[in-house]
């Protein structure tokens, strides 16, 4: 059974992990959650011992449920991050090494490298430009000029 105090080291340790993974703000409700928890408890000590995990657990579920979505819009981080890997459709790559035709190699593209699929029948040479027709997860595919 969790005291009043661990419930609060809880809510702290949730707070610290969002701090870790900012934008996502699920360990933030839950922290929250974790510390109005251990605050009840210590008012009210002598309550069984499942009613914490009870009002833990309907805390989240209700403040994720209500305040998520209003903070991810007014941060402007809904959806993936905020950046949409769809609008690199068209942009320039950097080659960082051969890619045959029908292969998979690496790319540099806005500073950071990609896996890269040749959807071209042309050898895409290292340093060549090859530009992005399509996004798949986080494989570009990428064509010769």
């Amino acid at each position: 059974m969790l005291t009043w105090w661990m419930w609060m080291i809880l809510g702290l340790v949730l707070l610290a992990c969002e701090m870790m993974t900012p934008g996502t703000f699920f360990f933030m409700f839950l922290g929250i959650s974790g510390l109005l928890t251990g605050l009840v408890f210590w008012i009210a000590p002598d309550l069984p011992a499942w009613v914490p995990w009870l009002m833990f657990s309907v805390f989240s579920a209700v403040s994720l449920a209500f305040f998520r979505k209003p903070l991810m819009e007014k941060f402007k981080l809904s959806g993936r991050g905020g950046h949409k890997v769809d609008s690199l459709v068209g942009e320039t790559a950097l080659a960082l090494e051969d890619i045959a035709a029908g292969a998979i190699g690496k790319v540099e593209l806005r500073g950071a490298s990609w896996t890269a699929r040749n959807t071209g029948d042309q050898l895409i040479q290292r340093s060549e430009r090859p530009t992005v027709e399509r996004v798949d997860g986080l494989t570009l595919n990428v064509r010769s000029h």
